[in-house]
């Protein structure tokens, strides 16, 4: 089952619609909390054992809230609850008073080892105020004495669609959602933790919500990722010319060729300026070299040897450089990969770049950044909207847009996924680079742009994972592309109902000292 990415609102529209094909209210209510609750015990089992404190809101966040406390206790874990305000919703009321006869009516005293966080859900907006407020330091307090929080389709205080935070907030070791996942968790993988979705019985129409993207999953990516076969050699496994290497860039061109040659390209060759043909070859030397084309016989010969061409890695900022990149798309309509430098070249001349792209796979990957000053839209819009911005730029520009960041965005105007695989290992210079040379590598050897860069961005991700294998710092990005060859899929593991799909906690977390520091 492909997860679907929602904002709020289309998370309750997913939810609507499940009720008008006949699934009870009360049946979402009990499907999340009994789900909730059974990961919760596999989890943290020891923390577990020392009781479950669960702080319960007045609306159906506090019913799922209210559905967990009862299984728990029905499993013989003590649990404690506690009301931030009486329930409201008909649903919410009626788990409260189903619950009330297995518990014990006691209100958490600081011992319980995991705290459950039931108090907004996905649809709250705004800063959380007086008595949540309180809770919610009240629950963070208890982490920073040792407890485990699991949030319930949302850490309370976590906008669903932007992920922001206007006051106060939760953070979550584990947050199990619920039939989709949000927009919010994805932003603000801080405040999440580890990610879980579980299928609360709207699989079937959330396979038929096409309002809403796709979490790119490893079934999808060992499907989208094409086969070398027994008989492949160099050229089957095709050509890739990188263009940049300006001077004092020669590195992002050979990061480039490694993250391709680990991807399975059978030849690449690097055209830089020709002060940095020495350093290129140098430092890879399983790749050719050639310097920038001086003339169009040059430029024609140089692109005949070519099957998919990267421009922009290290290409530089130059008038020189920018005529070159025109110059150079005008001339080549085979399969092409746009980055970086070459991005900033069409500077606020979007149309102008997809007038040069049409008619052929290509495929562009911009930063935020890159994306701003390429579209012509303010920075903060790029990130607050990248979920529907990609896909702008896409129609605009008539090729596959990879917008970079936290998540990653791939549309082509018509299917947009998100890539949700990665670390902070991947916020370092030549990153980008590598990825690069791994788009170009997929597109060269499948001729399907949004595929290639789909899968592409979920293996650069996963490859971040495998080298950090929970760390951030020390990691470098010589380690992400040394960690490439295992980051391929090749099996499809099964998850295990009602899970879907899930995420592991990213980033550093400050440790809270319980004890001051001597001075």
């Amino acid at each position: 089952m492909r997860v679907r990415v929602v904002s709020a609102l289309q998370a309750a529209e997913l939810d609507r619609r499940a009720i008008a094909t006949g699934v009870p209210s009360r049946v979402l209510m009990q499907s999340a909390g009994r789900a909730a609750a059974q990961l919760l015990l596999e989890r943290f089992p020891l923390e577990a054992s020392r009781g479950v404190a669960i702080y319960a809101g007045a609306g159906n966040n506090g019913g799922d809230a209210w559905v967990v406390a009862a299984d728990l206790a029905r499993r013989g874990i003590r649990v404690r609850v506690a009301e931030s305000a009486a329930a409201k919703t008909p649903d919410a009321m009626a788990e409260r008073e189903a619950a009330s006869a297995v518990l014990q009516h006691d209100v958490p005293d600081g011992t319980e080892g995991v705290v459950v966080d039931g108090l907004l859900g996905t649809g709250a907006v705004g800063a959380p105020r007086g008595p949540i407020a309180d809770t919610i330091r009240q629950i963070n307090n208890a982490a920073a004495h040792g407890a485990r929080v699991v949030a319930l389709d949302i850490p309370s205080g976590v906008d669903g669609t932007s992920g922001a935070c206007a006051g106060a907030f939760v953070n979550a070791d584990l947050t199990v959602t619920f039939g989709a996942m949000k927009r919010g968790l994805l932003v603000n993988r801080d405040a999440a933790g580890a990610i879980v979705v579980v299928d609360i019985g709207v699989a079937d129409v959330a396979r038929a919500f096409d309002e809403a993207p796709c979490l790119l999953d490893e079934a999808t990516v060992l499907w989208s990722v094409p086969p070398i076969t027994a008989s492949a050699h160099k050229g089957t496994r095709k050509r890739l010319l990188i263009i940049g290497g300006s001077l004092g860039f020669a590195g992002s061109t050979v990061l480039a060729a490694r993250g391709a040659l680990r991807s399975g390209i059978g030849m690449v060759k690097l055209c830089v300026e020709p002060a940095s043909i020495a350093a290129v070859q140098t430092l890879e030397p399983a790749a050719m070299a050639s310097a920038w084309p001086a003339t169009d016989t040059e430029l024609q010969a140089l692109l005949a040897w070519a099957d998919v061409v990267l421009i922009g890695p290290g290409l530089g900022l130059a008038d020189s450089s920018r005529v070159f990149a025109r110059r150079l798309l005008s001339k080549w309509r085979g399969p092409v990969v746009v980055d970086a430098d070459a991005v900033t070249a069409f500077t606020g001349a979007s149309s102008e770049l997809g007038a040069l792209l049409a008619g052929r796979p290509a495929v562009i990957t911009p930063h935020a950044m890159e994306f701003s000053r390429l579209a012509g839209v303010d920075l903060d819009e790029v990130n607050v909207r990248r979920f529907e911005i990609a896909g702008e730029l896409a129609r605009t520009i008539r090729s596959t847009v990879l917008l970079k960041g936290v998540p990653t965005i791939i549309s082509d105007g018509s299917v947009t996924e998100v890539s949700a695989a990665g670390t902070p290992v991947l916020a370092t210079g030549g990153s980008g680079d590598v990825l690069g040379g791994i788009v170009a590598t997929l597109l060269a050897q499948s001729n399907e742009p949004r595929l290639s860069a789909a899968a592409a961005a979920w293996v650069h991700g996963r490859a971040a994972e495998l080298a950090g294998a929970g760390r951030i710092r020390g990691v470098t990005v010589h380690d992400i592309i040394a960690a490439l060859g295992g980051a391929w899929p090749t099996v499809d593991t099964p998850r295990i109902p009602p899970v879907v799909t899930e995420l592991s906690a990213v980033g550093e977390r400050k440790v809270q000292a319980l004890v001051s520091p001597t001075p």
